[in-house]
């Protein structure tokens, strides 16, 4: 049975307990390594991959994390659908910690990552990215969090930063007044890659925090997080066994389709070794 969903688990979340059969793989990619191993087994009568997005012990930083190699990985395996978990602080009063967010937009505020497989690769691709996750997906995980017992909400603005450091709060301002929703330091990329691989994405974003803005929490501290990840993994641990169980066979969506038309390069003009390294992503459209 080939693997049919992609499980991120981002901070607090580095294994899944319910995952059986369970085996490690790991992949070499053309961006070179992933996080870590995929943890290959059955959750909820569906073959699944997971990726401790951090790595183990949580060495990789947001700056340093390969979503290049992440992302191509589970295209390897064969994954049509990804589920992320990410910690995230609230830019709302009415999204406190502990609440689920599964949001539909993303604003980039991150500083020259490469965020696309197609840099130095002597081709010229837009995908549409309007519409940054599935919402056939997104539908699916905000419902499986309210099955769980969460308090979830669904749509919202996910804003990205660079990191490593939290914002100032004269930011953290500043994106409430744009209308931001949560705030958190890797997700954005993630999407971007998805969308190339034509791969299904949506973010579960668990509040850990009030971020800076609020006037009885006028600083973030990792203590503070810490205190809220341990609740959170255990929700999201449900949540997503819930999601995967109610994932359909087929997918419903346009993300299956993402590059038709989307790539400019004349397939004459794309190199041979192009073409071989990035097969698993163009090779229905280039040959």
């Amino acid at each position: 049975m080939s693997v049919q969903i992609g499980i991120i688990g981002g901070s607090g979340l580095y294994d899944m307990a319910e995952l059986s059969d369970r085996e490690e793989v790991r992949l070499s990619t053309p961006f070179g390594e992933p996080s870590g191993p995929y943890v290959v087994g059955m959750l909820k009568g569906r073959r699944v991959a997971f990726l401790a997005r951090h790595g183990a012990g949580h060495r990789i930083p947001p700056s340093e994390l390969n979503f290049r190699a992440n992302i191509f990985g589970f295209k390897l395996l064969g994954v049509e659908r990804i589920l992320s978990a990410s910690a995230v602080g609230s830019l709302r009063e009415e999204y406190p910690p502990l609440d689920v967010v599964v949001p539909d937009q993303f604003f980039d505020r991150t500083k020259g990552r490469v965020s696309t497989f197609f840099a130095g690769r002597g081709m010229a691709v837009h995908v549409s990215f309007a519409h940054p996750v599935c919402p056939e997906l997104s539908r699916i995980a905000f419902e499986s969090a309210q099955a769980a017992g969460a308090r979830a909400h669904l749509g919202g603005t996910y804003v990205c930063i660079e990191g490593p450091q939290f914002s100032t709060v004269a930011e953290s301002r500043l994106y409430r007044d744009w209308g931001m929703d949560v705030i958190g330091m890797t997700n954005l990329q993630e999407a971007k890659l998805a969308r190339e691989a034509e791969i299904c994405y949506t973010t579960i974003a668990l509040v850990t925090d009030y971020d800076c803005w609020h006037p009885d929490h006028d600083s973030v501290t990792v203590d503070m997080i810490v205190a809220n990840l341990t609740q959170n993994a255990e929700v999201a641990q449900h949540l997503i066994a819930e999601a995967v169980g109610r994932v359909p066979a087929a997918r419903g969506c346009g993300c299956g389709s993402a590059l038709a038309g989307a790539i400019i390069t004349h397939p004459s003009a794309i190199s041979a070794e192009t073409k071989r390294d990035l097969a698993p992503i163009i090779g229905t459209y280039v040959g």
